[in-house]
């Protein structure tokens, strides 16, 4: 019964964002169903693969056909590209090198946002700028899905291990259900505030900081 309630308060905050609720709620109440991540480089290899031994079927891509090999040898259903991710879940992780990396992986020809489901949750590990974070959210919004920042600390070590620490920044009310997914891969997951919050400051600010810090 709080299991019921739970996900009724979900699916309630939820209907301000102007998605697809009836379609969400089927999502939250079988949490089982298919992930879908894109990059499968250092540190999406084992995040992907923490997934798998959580017991999530996962559905996976990569720009280099042989970084896929040891996910698909351990379940994981491959695709040609991010389009056909969002086509076969509503539940995408993307963890990239840079911010030209995920505008082409969301907006590109054949990015996710070209067959994105509605009412699909959209999180994005990759440490970049946070304007384009808040540019991706955006453009998901247009397509009635969710996009968060997850952005981590913990190298390729804490990746395999499961003991990363995730830094979130999206809409509040979406943060238990990217958690879900995020506890899977790391120790801590932290809600940080809106979209691109996750994401570190630019330099000249972490410089300030820094600073303040020390005359505090």
């Amino acid at each position: 019964m709080a299991a019921l309630l739970r996900g009724s308060r979900y699916l309630v905050g939820r209907c301000c964002k102007h998605v697809d609720f009836a379609f969400v709620s089927t999502r939250c109440m079988a949490s089982k169903t298919q992930v879908g991540f894109v990059g499968l480089g250092n540190m999406g290899n084992p995040m992907a693969k923490n997934l798998l031994k959580h017991g999530y079927p996962v559905i996976a891509t990569d720009v280099f056909p042989e970084s896929c090999k040891e996910v698909q040898e351990l379940g994981a259903q491959i695709v040609d590209n991010p389009a056909e991710v969002a086509e076969k879940a509503d539940r995408i992780i993307t963890m990239l090198p840079s911010s030209p990396n995920v505008i082409d992986v969301y907006t590109g020809a054949n990015g996710i946002l070209k067959k994105v489901k509605k009412g699909s949750l959209l999180i994005d590990s990759s440490t970049i700028d946070p304007a384009v974070s808040k540019e991706m959210a955006a453009a998901a919004e247009k397509m009635g899905a969710v996009f968060m920042d997850a952005p981590v600390s913990g190298g390729v070590g804490a990746a395999s291990s499961g003991k990363l620490t995730f830094m979130v920044g999206g809409a509040e009310e979406e943060f238990t259900a990217a958690k879900e997914l995020l506890s899977c891969m790391g120790a801590n997951v932290i809600y940080c505030g809106q979209v691109g919050t996750g994401q570190p400051p630019p330099r000249p600010q972490r410089c300030n900081a820094r600073l303040c810090t020390g005359l505090t």
